[in-house]
């Protein structure tokens, strides 16, 4: 199934693309390339939306000889950069500001090294507990896709419909630039 849950990605990714929803994400700059010269640098290099589940088959797996996990169903080290504005309501109001979302509750939980990928498991239990809130109550659901086996497992523990998840594609197809996924 991460073979299936990873082309998924890469094609809501495209998808996303192609509607021009990620052109207010890249300052597009000019770069100096060896092969084609001079070029304008204004789309993620890292996403495959043509991937196929044949193609990801195929990759070995990274860490275990028989382990899930592979350089396609795994996020890419990628290079990006993000700024998150949080404001009070006065603040919104005395600055002018439109917000684009509210906060209503947050968590910070840890877990074991050996299953850190499944943090948001205890970290969004918590946070729908403390608003009176349920998963069934969210219309749209981000979590980081470390690896689409993690993303699965989360998705697993805390029974989402996978089709309010990561609708522009997640972190198998963009990557993971440290530091900074959080902010999309």
């Amino acid at each position: 199934f991460s073979a299936r849950f990873s082309v998924r990605s890469q094609k809501l990714w495209g998808e996303a693309n192609a509607a021009g929803l990620f052109k207010n994400e890249i300052v597009p700059i000019k770069i100096k390339d060896r092969k084609k010269g001079e070029i304008d640098f204004d789309t993620d290099e890292h996403p495959r939306p043509s991937t196929t589940v044949e193609n990801l088959q195929k990759l070995r797996p990274l860490f275990k000889k028989d382990g899930v996990v592979s350089a396609g169903n795994a996020s890419g080290i990628s290079d990006g950069a993000g700024a998150v504005v949080i404001a009070s309501e006065d603040g919104v109001k005395n600055h002018g500001l439109k917000p684009m979302a509210r906060l209503v509750s947050y968590a910070v939980c840890g877990v074991p090294p050996e299953i850190m990928g499944c943090g948001p498991i205890p970290a969004i239990t918590e946070a729908l507990k403390r608003a009176n809130l349920s998963m069934a109550d969210m219309d749209l659901i981000e979590i980081n896709e470390a690896f689409a086996a993690q993303f699965l497992s989360c998705q697993k523990a805390l029974g989402f419909d996978l089709d309010k998840a990561n609708m522009q594609g997640g972190a198998v197809a963009m990557g993971h630039p440290t530091g900074a996924s959080g902010s999309r």
